[in-house]
C-alpha cells in the first residue's frame, strides 16, 4: 500500500460508520476514495469531481447555507459532508470552503454498490441527524422489547378469566362466603340492571379481603347489609391490550393489588400483583411489596440498598431510560407513602386534609436511584396556625426517613420541612399567580421546579385545583412564556463551532460532558414550556411532548425528534450511572466522550443538534 493510500486508510477507518465495515470490504472502499485540494472561498463540488460525491474533511473547514444565504452549519476535520449524496437536497444547499481545504471524496453511487449488504452504513449517509437518531432509538426500543419479560409482554399472559363477581344487592356475608369457598381474594360487584329492559351487566365496584376487615368487621357493620356498602366504587381498570408493565406501574402508583381488565368496555379478566410477582424475582414489584410491609424506618433504609442493584439490572437488560425512570419513581413513591403512614401512626390523624407533593424528576417519573429530595405540602384552607405543628412534624419525619433511605436533602431546601413550601391551598394559588404575573428571575426558578408536581399521598384535588387555575393563566400567555423561554435557553448543548464537543476544562470533572444540565434539562425545559403554552396538565417529559405534538407550539416531527434525543441521552446517562454503581462509586451525570464508541459519539452530536435546532426555533419565536 503506497503512503498516500495508507494515510487515507488510517483516517477513514476511524470515522463512523466506516469503522463498522469488515477489513476486506473497507479496503475496497478506501481504494475508491480520491483526494481533492480546494482553495479558500470555492464552491463545492469542484468541476472535476464526480456527480454525487461524499466528502470527508481531512483538513480545513466548510460552511453550508441555504438558497437565501442563511448559515445552516459548518464542517470541520473528520466531519462527513453528505449534502451532495441526496439530489433533492443538493440543489437547495451551497457549500463553500472557509479556508484551504483537503478533502477525501468518493462517488456515492459506487459507495452504495460496495456496501449494499450494509444498509445501516448507507442510511447513515442518506439520513439526516434526526433520522439517524430515530433509527438508533428504534433499535434500542426493539432490544428492550426482547430483553424484558414485563416491559412489552401482553397483560393477557398474566390475567385470569372469568372474573369472580357478585350482585351489588347481595349481602356482605354472601360475599365473604363466596370468597372463602372459592379462595378468592376479591370480587367485582356488578349491577344486573333492569333485566326486563335487557340492560347489560355493569361492573360498579370491587371488594377485597381488606375491605371486609376494615370497612365491615372493624366497624361492626351488619353482615346482612348489601355488599355495595363496603365496595370501592370508581374502581381502576386497564384495557385488555395493555402491557404487563402498564399494569405494574398503575398498581404500584395507586397501591392496589387487584386490577380488573376490560374488553370492549365490558369486564373481561382480573390481574393481581401476585400474578406479576411470580413472574420475576428482583424487580420493582417485589421491592414495593417489601416496602409496604416495612415496620420501621430502619427496615426501609435496609430495603433501599436494593435500589441501585435494580437500576444496574434494568440497564443490563436493555431497559429504556423511560421505563427505568418510571420504575425508580414508583419505588420512591412507595418509600414516601410508607414513611407517611408510619408518621401518621406516631403523630395521629391529620387535623385537616392535605396532599404530600413530589417535585422535579420524581414528579415527572424520570428519577434514577437515590436522587435528592424535592417535596412540598398543600394543606386544606381549613387549617389553623396551631395545625402547622403537626405538619411540621410530619415533614421532618418523612424527610429524615427519606434521607436515611439514600435520598439526600435538597441542596436548595425545596422540601416540606421548609415552611415556605408547607402552606394552605390559598397560599399556593397566590404563589403561582405571582410567578406568572411577575416573572422575576427567582419566580422563573421556582416555576421550573413547581410547575412539575404530583400528589404522592393525600387529597389529590388540592393540587388539581391549583394546577387547573395555573394552566388557565399560562395558556397563551406570551409574555410569561417569553420570560420562561429566555431563562430556559441559558442551558445550551455542548457543541462547538465545528460540531465538536465543548468539554468542561477544569475542576474535579475535567474533559467531560454534563449530560443532565446540557442535554436532558434543556429538553425537560422545552417540554414544560410547550405544555404550559397549550394548557397540558401532564408532567412527564415524553408525555408532554406527545400531547403537544401537532399543536401550534410544536410539530409532530419536532416532537418525535426531541423524544428520540431525550431517550438517547437518558440511555447514555443510565449506562454511565450503572457502571458507577457497579464500581461502588457515587453515580453522576458527567460522561467522558472517550468512554463511549465513535458511533455513539456521532449519535450524541445528532441529539445535541436536535436540541439546538428546537432551542433556536423557540428563541426566534420571541
Amino acid at each position: 500500500m503506497d503512503t498516500e493510500l495508507a494515510e487515507i486508510s488510517t483516517f477513514v477507518q476511524a470515522i463512523p460508520p466506516f469503522d463498522q465495515l469488515p477489513s476486506l470490504l473497507l479496503g475496497k472502499v478506501i481504494k475508491a476514495f480520491s483526494i481533492c485540494y480546494v482553495n479558500k472561498d470555492q464552491t463545492l463540488p469542484p468541476q472535476y469531481c464526480v456527480n454525487r460525491p461524499l466528502f470527508m474533511i481531512r483538513k480545513g473547514a466548510l460552511t453550508y447555507r441555504d438558497n437565501t444565504g442563511e448559515l445552516l452549519g459548518k464542517y470541520g476535520e473528520g466531519d462527513l459532508c453528505t449534502v451532495f449524496c441526496q439530489e433533492n437536497l443538493a440543489s437547495d444547499i451551497k457549500v463553500i470552503t472557509e479556508e484551504d481545504t483537503l478533502l477525501y471524496s468518493i462517488d456515492y453511487h459506487e459507495l452504495e454498490r460496495l456496501v449494499a449488504d450494509y444498509p445501516a452504513v448507507i442510511n447513515f449517509f442518506s439520513h439526516s441527524a434526526e433520522e439517524r437518531l430515530n433509527d438508533k432509538m428504534s433499535q434500542v426500543n426493539e432490544d428492550a422489547i426482547i430483553a424484558s419479560s414485563l416491559l412489552n409482554t401482553g397483560i393477557n399472559q398474566f390475567y385470569h378469566t372469568p372474573v369472580a363477581t357478585i350482585a351489588h344487592n347481595r349481602s356482605i356475608q354472601d360475599a365473604a362466603i363466596k370468597m372463602t369457598e372459592h379462595k378468592f381474594s376479591c370480587l367485582v360487584i356488578v349491577d344486573d340492571g333492569d333485566k326486563n329492559a335487557s340492560k347489560a351487566t355493569k361492573a360498579v365496584g370491587i371488594v377485597t379481603d381488606k375491605d371486609l376487615r376494615q370497612r365491615c368487621i372493624a366497624k361492626g357493620l351488619d353482615f346482612a347489609n348489601p355488599v355495595s356498602e363496603i365496595m370501592t366504587s370508581n374502581m381502576l381498570t386497564i384495557n385488555h391490550d395493555s402491557s404487563a408493565y402498564d399494569a405494574l406501574m398503575l398498581m404500584t402508583a395507586k397501591r392496589i393489588h387487584h386490577l380488573p381488565v376490560m374488553r370492549n368496555n365490558q369486564l373481561h379478566a382480573m390481574v393481581t400483583i401476585t400474578d406479576l410477582m411470580n413472574n420475576e424475582s428482583q424487580n420493582a414489584v417485589n421491592l414495593t411489596h417489601i416496602i409496604r410491609k416495612a415496620k420501621s424506618v430502619d427496615e426501609l433504609a435496609e430495603t433501599s440498598l436494593l435500589l441501585p442493584k435494580l437500576q444496574i439490572r434494568m440497564a443490563k437488560l436493555g431497559t429504556t431510560a423511560d421505563h427505568v425512570g418510571k420504575s425508580i419513581s414508583a419505588i420512591t413513591m412507595a418509600f414516601t407513602i410508607r414513611l407517611i403512614e408510619l408518621a401518621e401512626k406516631q403523630l395521629g390523624q391529620a387535623p385537616v386534609p392535605y396532599a404530600w407533593l413530589a417535585a422535579g424528576s420524581q414528579a415527572r417519573q424520570e428519577q434514577f436511584a437515590h436522587s435528592d429530595q424535592d417535596n412540598a405540602l398543600i394543606i386544606s384552607d381549613k387549617m389553623t396556625p396551631e395545625d402547622d405543628k403537626w405538619f411540621e412534624q410530619l415533614a421532618t419525619f418523612v424527610s429524615d426517613g427519606l434521607a436515611k433511605c439514600g435520598f439526600i436533602y435538597c441542596p436548595g431546601n425545596i422540601m416540606a420541612t421548609n415552611n415556605q413550601w408547607r402552606q394552605p391551598q390559598k397560599k399556593w394559588h397566590e404563589y403561582f399567580r405571582k410567578w406568572v404575573e411577575t416573572p422575576s428571575p427567582k419566580a422563573l426558578l421556582n416555576s421550573s421546579v413547581f410547575f412539575d408536581l404530583t400528589t404522592v399521598y393525600g387529597d389529590a384535588s388540592l393540587l388539581e385545583e391549583v394546577r387547573a387555575r395555573l394552566l388557565k393563566k399560562t395558556k397563551g400567555n406570551t409574555l410569561f412564556l417569553a420570560h420562561l423561554s429566555k431563562n430556559a435557553l441559558a442551558l445550551r448543548p455542548p457543541l462547538g463551532f465545528f460540531r465538536d464537543f465543548v468539554l468542561i476544562k477544569n475542576g474535579e470533572n475535567k474533559n467531560v460532558l454534563d449530560l443532565k444540565h446540557n442535554g436532558i434539562a434543556p429538553i425537560v425545559d422545552l417540554a414544560r414550556i410547550y405544555a404550559l403554552s397549550e394548557g397540558v396538565a401532564a408532567t412527564n417529559t415524553i408525555e408532554r411532548l406527545r400531547q403537544v405534538a401537532g399543536t401550534p407550539s410544536l410539530t409532530k416531527a419536532s416532537a418525535a425528534n426531541l423524544i428520540d434525543a431525550y431517550e438517547f441521552l437518558g440511555l447514555l446517562r443510565m449506562a454511565h450511572q450503572a457502571k458507577k454503581l457497579q464500581a461502588h462509586e457515587q453515580p453522576d451525570n458527567y460522561l467522558a466522550p472517550k468512554n463511549i464508541s465513535k458511533l455513539e459519539r456521532e449519535h450524541l452530536k445528532d441529539a445535541f443538534k436536535v436540541i439546538k435546532t428546537l432551542q433556536d426555533s423557540r428563541q426566534s419565536a420571541y
